[in-house]
């Protein structure tokens, strides 16, 4: 028997996470030129997102690079997570926890070192689908197709019946390369309604 499964990105899609502008902001605050704070860390950045730096090392290497004291860099990474974890999109979280019962449900999530403890704290995800592939616990990002085989695997599931939802592009296309339908989010009313249809088919959209 097939089992029906729907995959989630978190950012832009169980969060909402406009830009805050935080990180001008710094710059402002320290003297620096625009765009300087972000390029000093891009490489912590990216360092973050598939896991090979702690959270006290991010927070070692913020302070070394930008010159902060103790407090200034806790108000830093505040500002990060403040901006990383946005507002809980509870429409669709409200909607997905219904469908509990009825499907796999799993979460696929470029993340930042630390991701899981404040967002299973803040919105409960660990306690909304059946796993949460993060990036930086698998030190893979999506696009790769490697981050689709990965939750397919930890799922026990096809990836042809698995409807993945993202708000980016080229995500959606590696969804689909990777053998899974997809759909790029755009807002709640045509997300429930693909995802309506996927977990029945005989309802069209």
């Amino acid at each position: 028997m097939n089992v029906r499964c729907l995959i989630l990105d978190i950012g832009g899609v169980l969060e909402l996470t406009p830009r805050t502008g935080w990180l001008p902001r710094w710059d402002e605050r320290l003297g620096l030129s625009p765009g300087t704070a972000d390029r000093r860390l891009t490489d912590v950045w990216e360092a973050g997102e598939i896991g090979t730096i702690t959270e006290n090392e991010v927070r070692d290497q913020v302070a070394a690079r930008l010159g902060l004291g103790p407090v200034d860099t806790e108000s830093f990474m505040a500002d990060l997570w403040d901006e990383y974890l946005g507002t809980p999109n509870t429409g669709l979280i409200d909607y997905v926890a219904g469908l509990r019962p009825h499907c796999r449900l799993g979460i696929l999530s470029n993340s930042f070192v630390g991701a899981r403890e404040l967002e299973s704290t803040a919105y409960g995800f660990d306690r909304l689908v059946d796993e949460i592939v993060y990036s930086h616990e698998t030190g893979v990002r999506k696009p790769d197709p490697r981050a689709f085989a990965i939750t397919c695997a930890r799922l026990q599931v096809r990836p042809g019946d698995c409807l993945f939802v993202d708000d980016f592009t080229p995500n959606i296309e590696a969804a689909r390369a990777a053998g899974m339908q997809a759909h790029l989010f755009e807002g709640n009313a045509g997300t429930v309604a693909r995802i309506t249809a996927h977990l029945d088919p005989t309802v069209s959209v």
